[in-house]
């Protein structure tokens, strides 16, 4: 299979790498993610160059990872330092190191042509590094392919079916969606905007509305990567200003950071910031749990369509109707991206 990997991905929360050793596998490559006494994040192959012992699984130095099983050591890029027994280090003796950079609380790796990353190209979700919101977050893996999140994500006509009692509502999926695509930027926009709306429990009980509701979902997709959930919930007929802030409304963003781990394995990364109740520790409880339990929904209805399209013949032909045309939009992007030459084989 290949892989868009001169792009940036999500290996990690920032809250999740520290003084101990943290093992991610991202495009098929496995990472050993660490930080520095300085506080810096560090990315290096996670194996040692002598017999392929995993450095995660080896121990920290001070900013050093020792070999767990020959004591071969490795600094912050990745250079040998140290061979027990002897004075020379070979020249060979390096594991690769990674761009990485840290960013509105996320860990991205560049695991393409390093002189061609660039961090200004990462896309932006400043919400969860904001004090003016609360914010929850997890991660699950899926033993799916990357692509049938994407679909899943930028269709959500499913939330009526699949997480009704959580977030899904009849009008979801009876309500059109309207599509665009920046095609300079590389961006897919998908927008359905309920004015008169069944008020889901996930929002009923963290926001406190009663009766219906005007309910807009506004998504903007960045390949391959970022994904972004603009939720607007107000009572049924309140509108946004003409000028001014929003204030008579609530708003959730949503982020999903979406990291190929192998062919058919995911990193599904999931957060939802909020701009009310910000204090109130019990609604980050419940929409922590509600979330958890609708990305899990996810997962195990993704898990089984992994297996059922693993055993097809290779040209296969899908239905596609108008609500899949922001995936369809996806596919596409990314398909170039692989085209471009921006890729690389897994190995």
């Amino acid at each position: 299979m290949t892989f868009a990997r001169n792009q940036w991905y999500v290996a990690a929360y920032g809250s999740e790498v520290g003084r101990t050793l943290l093992a991610r596998t991202v495009l098929g490559e496995p990472l050993v993610l660490y930080r520095t006494g300085a506080g810096e994040a560090v990315a290096l192959a996670d194996r040692c160059v002598h017999r392929r012992f995993p450095l995660s699984e080896s121990r920290l130095d001070g900013d050093t990872i020792v070999c767990g099983y020959h004591g071969f050591t490795y600094d912050p890029t990745g250079a040998c330092v140290f061979v027990p027994g002897q004075q020379r280090i070979p020249r060979t003796a390096r594991v690769a190191s990674y761009p990485v950079t840290e960013q509105d609380s996320l860990i991205w790796v560049w695991i393409g042509d390093r002189e061609r990353a660039e961090p200004a190209a990462i896309p932006r979700a400043p919400w969860l590094a904001d004090s003016r919101y609360a914010v929850v977050r997890g991660m699950a893996p899926l033993n799916a392919r990357y692509g049938l999140l994407v679909d899943n994500l930028l269709d959500l006509s499913h939330e009526t079916y699949l997480h009704g009692g959580y977030i899904g509502t009849p009008e979801v999926a009876n309500t059109p969606i309207t599509t665009e695509v920046d095609e300079d930027r590389g961006v897919v926009y998908v927008s359905r905007h309920m004015d008169d709306a069944e008020c889901p429990p996930f929002y009923a009980r963290s926001t406190g509305i009663k009766g219906r509701i005007t309910r807009w979902q506004d998504i903007e997709y960045h390949p391959p990567c970022l994904y972004l959930l603009h939720s607007r919930i107000a009572p049924q007929g309140v509108l946004p200003p003409a000028e001014g802030e929003d204030s008579e409304a609530f708003h959730a963003e949503i982020v999903y950071a979406i990291t190929p781990s192998t062919e058919n394995t995911t990193y599904d990364f999931w957060a939802v910031a909020r701009d009310f109740a910000i204090d109130d520790e019990s609604v980050s409880e419940y929409l922590h749990q509600s979330n958890h339990t609708v990305v899990m929904q996810d997962v195990a209805a993704l898990n089984i369509l992994e297996k059922v399209i693993s055993t097809e013949p290779d040209r296969y032909q899908e239905l596609s109707i108008n609500i899949d045309t922001g995936g369809l939009a996806a596919r596409r992007l990314l398909a170039r991206m692989v085209g471009s030459g921006t890729v690389g084989a897994a190995r």
